[in-house]
């Protein structure tokens, strides 16, 4: 019997399978994108299919939604989260998430936001995952004992960024952004970053010398 299922499965293709497809369609089309017949056609899957993992098209939304959200907003809340000795390492912890596209998708956030545009609904989901994502921040300025004024200006200012980025489409290469990240975490936290701070951070990210990379 495990294996008949495992081949009509497979057959069917999987939950995982259909909202990765959705994933891939809403951000090289839009939402407009995200429509069963396509997504079949995407997987050489039959429209019937479909069915067999999600109620209709409304449901793939909403587990888009759902995906989306565990993913992105769960990294950083995670990342703000995560332990550290000094104010500046904390948010070099921070800035990893969006230096990795695995962790942190900015495709994904401005797809979502491009969506968001279309539906009161979806921009009332953005709007409490950046009010999440806010306060995540916040809190992590505030377990260095920043007045409480300054922790939300801060954390307003190193999301604000980052989501700047996100909307202008900014590419920079990775040598680029490294060179740049002493001065936005002495921006963010009027903190000049440890140079152990600083070499945590460059071998997490597998670079071992700055200057001088183009």
């Amino acid at each position: 019997m495990a294996d008949r299922d495992e081949k009509e499965t497979g057959w069917r293709g999987s939950r995982h399978l259909w909202l990765e497809a959705a994933r891939a369609a809403l951000l090289e089309g839009g939402i407009d994108a995200v429509k069963i017949q396509p997504l079949a056609t995407r997987l050489n899957l039959s429209r019937t299919s479909f069915y067999w993992f999600f109620k209709d098209r409304a449901a793939i939304l909403d587990a888009l939604l759902a995906d989306w959200d565990a993913t992105n907003t769960g990294a950083l809340t995670q990342a703000c989260a995560a332990y550290a000795e000094t104010l500046p390492e904390a948010i070099l912890n921070l800035l990893s998430v969006f230096l990795r596209d695995e962790d942190f998708d900015p495709r994904l956030d401005f797809a979502i936001r491009g969506w968001a545009l279309q539906s009161d609904a979806v921009m009332a989901r953005v709007a409490a995952a950046d009010a999440q994502r806010l306060d995540a921040i916040r809190q992590m300025f505030l377990r260095f004992d920043l007045d409480p004024d300054e922790a939300d200006v801060r954390a307003r200012t190193v999301y604000l960024v980052q989501i700047g980025y996100i909307s202008m489409q900014v590419q920079e290469t990775l040598p680029v952004r490294m060179a740049r990240i002493p001065a936005y975490v002495k921006t963010y936290t009027g903190q000049v970053p440890s140079a152990r701070d600083l070499a945590r951070f460059h071998a997490r990210h597998g670079v071992n010398d700055v200057e001088g990379k183009e």
